[in-house]
């Protein structure tokens, strides 16, 4: 538990309170409506043919527009599992875990979901079972899908994140993408953390001094870890 005596919001009456609330509502209300205005533009970039590959999914092999399952929007997320490990990413698993919707929401919106890796499918279906998720999961190794997009860097090394693709004339056509921080958008955590008065308790933040600050994502672990030591390394 964190120690709140050295480092905690000021303590002032309710009427206070609310008039600070109101203040900050102001600027969130600014913030939302930034918000809409970047998604009006995404909905306005163009898009771009993306070759039918071949992947390998659990029950063999599996083209791009397979992973559509019938439906005209895809989004696919591009999990970090590198062939020779033994588990995936934490920080992906993270994602995994709150930055996926049931996906029974996405249906009527026309929209199929699929997690995609490099590792074996073997390794990924026993990965995902082991974490209890139920997203369909391909791999991609063995082609050059990874490196022709982005997803792979030059000299090894994977880059984690989500593209979007829709379905025209038959063809699959790459609309949008994102990795890094662009990944929080979708994430719930990030979104329940920056409600908390601590928030995320990395460095990076702007935070009153004494506040309770870390490296940044030093407290991620797969969630079936927490109760043990935290590994010197990942996978």
């Amino acid at each position: 538990m964190i120690d709140t005596t050295p480092a905690h919001p000021p303590v002032v009456d309710r009427a206070a309170w609310t008039a600070a609330r109101a203040a900050l509502l102001t600027l969130e209300k600014a913030g939302t409506r930034l918000h809409d205005a970047i998604a009006a533009q995404r909905r306005r970039l163009p898009m771009t043919p993306v070759q039918n590959y071949s992947f390998t999914g659990e029950r063999g092999p599996v083209t791009l527009t397979d992973l559509f399952a019938g439906r005209s929007q895809l989004i696919l997320h591009h999990f970090m599992f590198e062939p020779q490990w033994s588990q995936g990413c934490a920080f992906c698993s993270d994602d995994a875990d709150n930055a996926v919707p049931h996906l029974a929401h996405l249906g009527p919106y026309d929209i199929s979901f699929v997690r995609i890796s490099r590792a074996p499918v073997e390794k990924l279906l026993a990965y995902s079972a082991r974490m209890g998720w139920t997203v369909p999961w391909v791999s991609s190794g063995g082609t050059t899908f990874g490196d022709d997009w982005g997803w792979t860097r030059p000299g090894g090394g994977e880059v984690s994140g989500f593209s979007v693709y829709l379905l025209h004339s038959g063809v699959p056509h790459l609309t949008y993408r994102t990795d890094g921080r662009g990944v929080e958008l979708m994430s719930s955590i990030a979104g329940h953390l920056d409600i908390t008065p601590y928030g995320r308790q990395e460095a990076w933040e702007d935070s009153p001094p004494g506040w309770p600050q870390d490296g940044t994502f030093t407290k991620t672990r797969r969630h079936d870890e927490y109760d043990a030591p935290l590994p010197s390394t990942q996978p």
